[in-house]
């Protein structure tokens, strides 16, 4: 994913979390904040330590990055979104925590329609 395409900086996660809005189901948390002035989706994912070892956090995020990727189109644009990985995370594959990143866009408004 091109750095544009990313928030890493902590001060932008804080900004995310205190001035946007969340949604959440079992196994990912969302959080969006509308950007007028950005031309583009960020993302930036958290998986904490609880999840798993390095591993198990680093293919999580790997399979997260991917969906984006395969969703890159879909995705409104001018938002910054944060995930948060839950538990129930580390025991699923790809299509399993897409589907999940999807059903979570889709409810909040956030992806264009999804076929």
């Amino acid at each position: 994913m091109k750095k544009a395409f990313r928030i890493k900086d902590n001060k932008e996660f804080q900004h995310v979390f205190k001035k946007g809005k969340s949604f959440a189901n079992r196994q990912l948390v969302i959080y969006y904040l509308q950007k007028p002035d950005q031309g583009h989706f960020r993302i930036g994912l958290s998986v904490g330590k609880k999840i798993g070892n390095a591993v198990t956090r680093n293919r999580i995020k790997r399979y997260l990055r991917q969906a984006f990727h395969e969703l890159d189109k879909k995705v409104y644009t001018n938002y910054d979104i944060v995930i948060i990985a839950r538990q129930p995370t580390k025991e699923m594959d790809f299509h399993h925590i897409k589907k999940s990143l999807v059903h979570l866009l889709s409810k909040e408004r956030l992806l264009k329609k999804y076929n």
